[in-house]
């Protein structure tokens, strides 16, 4: 903003300066020609000002509105992936098994309840009540309606909103050891140069070099992680409270 504030005074100056030396050495028939020169260039200087000052403000507009899209896909995944888990123990590696999965999978509904019984205990020769937990299998819930209700947009959570060239997003899972645990993880991300490919160029370098709680960071929109045990976003949560599903 100083910058931009810097330059308008400076084309004042400028300005000011060429009129009044105009108006004393140059001879009075080129003065008129002189004038409307100056007047077109002080419309399309205008412009210049003008655009400065809104092509921030439109970016960001196009910023909110394409990036709540692809973090309300980006939910649609992971929920789809942590059923996945539930029924198979690790994670889909692509959208073909997910979107199967999804379509067909089902849930088993279990209720679990405390119950106790006697067991004879050789250290006190005396029955002792031992207790524990049983679960009872009540019957399976489609994933899909589980999920997804009446809506079939899981079948498409793969293609990556206002994509100039029908991008996807890239979708990996693997098997990490932590601490001897042997942990499935997966991501699924989108780069920001495929969600503003029609924004400038200066906007989105600055974009993607983002550091702050208040902000997408990075250059990419991505849930989960291959290094680390989580399935958490890297958006910060106005996102959740404004788009979440």
């Amino acid at each position: 903003m100083l910058t931009l504030i810097l330059i308008v005074v400076v084309i004042c100056l400028l300005t000011f300066g060429l009129v009044f030396l105009i108006d004393k050495f140059l001879p009075q028939k080129s003065k008129p020609f002189l004038v409307i020169l100056f007047g077109f260039l002080s419309i399309f200087l205008g412009y210049l000002i003008y655009n400065s000052i809104n092509a921030p403000i439109k970016f960001k507009q196009v910023r909110q509105e394409r990036f709540s899209a692809v973090i309300a896909k980006l939910k649609d995944i992971r929920d789809a992936q942590e059923a996945y888990k539930t029924v198979h123990g690790k994670y889909a590696g692509d959208f073909n098994n997910l979107v199967k999965f999804v379509d067909t999978g089902n849930y088993v509904i279990t209720q679990q309840r405390d119950s106790s019984f006697m067991r004879y205990d050789k250290v006190y020769q005396i029955e002792l009540q031992q207790d524990t937990v049983i679960v009872d299998t009540l019957g399976t819930v489609k994933v899909k309606d589980s999920l997804f209700k009446n809506s079939d947009r899981y079948k498409t959570m793969m293609n990556v909103p206002y994509a100039q060239n029908n991008e996807k997003f890239d979708l990996k899972a693997d098997i990490i050891d932590k601490s001897g645990y042997k942990a499935p993880v997966f991501e699924a991300k989108v780069k920001k140069d495929v969600l503003l490919y029609d924004q400038p160029k200066d906007l989105v370098a600055q974009e993607n070099t983002r550091l702050s709680v208040e902000e997408v960071n990075g250059d990419a929109i991505k849930v989960g992680s291959l290094t680390d045990v989580s399935t958490n976003g890297n958006w910060p949560a106005i996102y959740d409270r404004k788009g979440d599903q």
